[in-house]
């Protein structure tokens, strides 16, 4: 009981934070923040191939970049579109995506699973470069209307102000992050980590391993969608370099390494280092992918369940030390 108040008054007391976060650090550290809060959950959607499924893939940005095209397209061609119209587009943008590719992507594994991913990442990559009249070429979409967020008859809040759309992107990526954690313990989240394990044994089960892939890629290829579409919102700009590019391939990978791969909340954690990381090191230089390499290559080889793993160790080792005090 006492676990269980003390969960609830934490959570309380992190939503509260969250809640007074714009008037404590300023407009500056708020989008920081936003911009931490894509990435993890756009990394907490490849966890959920790679940790959970155990699918590597190396073309992740091209749900993350059909999201924000999907959005900047329909908010540029379309008037009075809605707020969560656009961001809907986003997500079956992704979705759409993930049906097209995944009756082949569901038949493999291991590496011609990321090697598939990386070329067809490319493919889309190239695609938006070359689709000038479309995608905008290397200049992307940008400047599109961003519409106001609208119950009707009842609020309609005005999302140029930073503050203000703050607060609407943290709803949305903490709603979707927890429908994401809630996926993970139904019972197909068991079967999912019993593809990861031994597909052969869930085969013999009688769960359908090849459709069971399908049903997790669609689901994180159309929540890495709404990270995408976030995103786009954010900057009013999408384009090839910013969401397709190979390097917003491998970003979420290298935070749910640092983070902890199989565990919900490690490419959280990895997203959260990786951000400060990423504000520390650009104060002094610009190569923060090199600085973010060897952070990656530490951990790989110093420990390999991530910061995650570390706080685990940790928690093991006071447990003993609390145990041997009693005794």
């Amino acid at each position: 009981m006492t676990n269980k108040i003390m969960k609830w008054v934490s959570w309380s007391v992190f939503l509260a934070f969250l809640a007074v976060y714009p008037k404590l650090f300023g407009i500056y550290y708020t989008n920081v923040f936003v911009t931490f809060a894509i990435f993890a959950l756009f990394a907490v959607t490849l966890n959920l191939l790679l940790g959970y499924t155990g699918l590597l893939s190396f073309g992740h940005a091209m749900f993350f970049g059909a999201g924000g095209y999907g959005t900047a397209l329909i908010l540029t061609h379309m008037k009075g579109v809605s707020l969560s119209m656009a961001l809907m587009t986003g997500f079956l943008s992704a979705v759409g995506l993930a049906l097209i590719l995944c009756p082949i992507m569901v038949r493999v594994s291991g590496t011609a699973f990321a090697m598939l991913h990386l070329a067809f990442g490319q493919l889309m990559y190239v695609l938006s470069l070359k689709l000038r009249s479309i995608t905008g070429g290397e200049d992307g979409i940008g400047g599109f209307p961003i519409p106001s967020f609208t119950i009707p008859g009842i609020v309609s809040v005005n999302m140029k102000s930073p503050e203000n759309f703050y607060y609407f992107a943290i709803a949305v990526l903490g709603a979707s992050i927890w429908i994401l954690w809630f996926f993970t313990k139904t019972p197909f989240g068991s079967i999912q980590v019993g593809v990861r394990d031994n597909a052969m044994r869930i085969d013999y089960l009688g769960f359908k391993v090849p459709q069971t892939k399908a049903v997790v890629y669609i689901v994180a290829g159309g929540f890495a969608g709404v990270a995408g579409s976030i995103s786009a919102m954010f900057h009013n700009l999408v384009s090839a370099d910013g969401a397709l590019h190979i390097l917003n391939s491998f970003f979420p990978v290298m935070m749910t390494m640092i983070g902890g791969v199989g565990s919900f909340f490690g490419p959280i954690w990895g997203a959260a280092i990786f951000q400060v990381i990423e504000e520390l090191t650009s104060r002094y230089t610009q190569r923060v992918e090199l600085v973010v390499g060897l952070i990656l290559i530490l951990v790989i080889m110093f420990t390999p369940m991530g910061f995650v793993g570390i706080l685990n160790t940790i928690k093991q080792k006071w447990t003993t030390y609390k145990i041997r005090r009693r005794s």
